[in-house]
């Protein structure tokens, strides 16, 4: 495919490794030709990268199956799903998972990545509910307003959520930005 298809949830193939697309931004400086700057990341690795594709340049995009699994638990290394069809189990190392274990709580179900049967990463539903364990004690009659306050969640992950959010509370956090969104039903 040409650089100029390329869409940020994208895989492809380049120098030997597969990345994942992150951000992309088409760039057409004054008198010179146009230009794809991409956010990637590797698949293997985990590292960021950010690369440069000429217009014209031909692409190879990689298709990954997606599987629907259920988190179960982790420990120091690793992280373990079940496949909901087969009810097999797999295991992750972190580092593949880049971080996103802070998102997931036992029986959350999210999308697996596989690339030749070998399981690459996770994709993690937009939002997730998680519990407030932590968190300076709500101001009473306090509605939403600009100041905001660091709450820790059931998983280790901190965010900041407004001032009349308390400990034992389910908030809805949003995945792709580690933001709170609302207070969970």
């Amino acid at each position: 495919m040409q650089a100029t298809l390329l869409r940020p949830g994208m895989v492809i193939h380049h120098d030997g490794n597969l990345f994942s697309t992150h951000q992309v931004t088409h760039r057409t400086p004054g008198n010179k030709r146009g230009f794809i700057q991409a956010k990637l990341r590797n698949l293997r690795s985990g590292a960021l990268i950010d690369l440069k594709f000429r217009s014209d340049e031909e692409l190879d995009r990689v298709v990954v199956e997606e599987v629907e699994m259920q988190y179960l638990y982790s420990d120091e290394s690793a992280l373990y799903f079940m496949n909901l069809r087969t009810f097999e189990q797999i295991h992750l190392s972190k580092e593949n998972v880049g971080g996103k274990e802070k998102y997931l709580t036992a029986d959350t179900v999210i999308k697996m990545e596989f690339f030749e049967d070998s399981p690459l990463g996770i994709k993690l539903p937009m939002t997730v509910d998680l519990e407030v364990v932590e968190t300076e004690p709500s101001i009473k009659g306090a509605t939403a307003s600009s100041v905001m306050k660091p709450a820790q969640l059931e998983t280790g992950l901190t965010v900041l959520v407004p001032p009349f959010i308390s400990a034992g509370e389910k908030i809805r956090v949003d995945t792709e930005e580690g933001k709170y969104v609302e207070r969970a039903r």
